[in-house]
């Protein structure tokens, strides 16, 4: 079964999201954007949400961690929690 390992910063609104990517961009780390803005509770950890399987996150999640460009800022990605930006550490097949 394919796994794959990501972080991601959680805000409420698309704006904060592209502000904290156009960051991220720019040279600010990751991580410490997350510990910053996130609003979930994996910020303390810089955003790391671990190792996880198919299905186990919500649909617009897999979309993007299970198909997109590794080690790469992605979003924002809209879920019914707010406005995300992720990033795919590892994955398997």
């Amino acid at each position: 079964m394919a796994t794959a390992a990501a972080r991601h910063i959680l805000v409420p609104d698309e704006a904060k999201c592209l502000e904290l990517k156009a960051q991220i961009e720019g040279g600010t780390d990751f991580a410490d954007a997350a510990k910053e803005h996130s609003e979930c509770p994996s910020g303390a950890k810089g955003g790391d949400l671990g190792t996880f399987s198919k299905g186990q996150m919500v649909p617009e999640f897999d979309q993007v961690v299970f198909n997109d460009e590794m080690n790469t800022v992605h979003g924002p990605v809209k879920t019914q929690f707010g406005y995300h930006l992720l990033e795919i550490t590892a994955r398997s097949e």
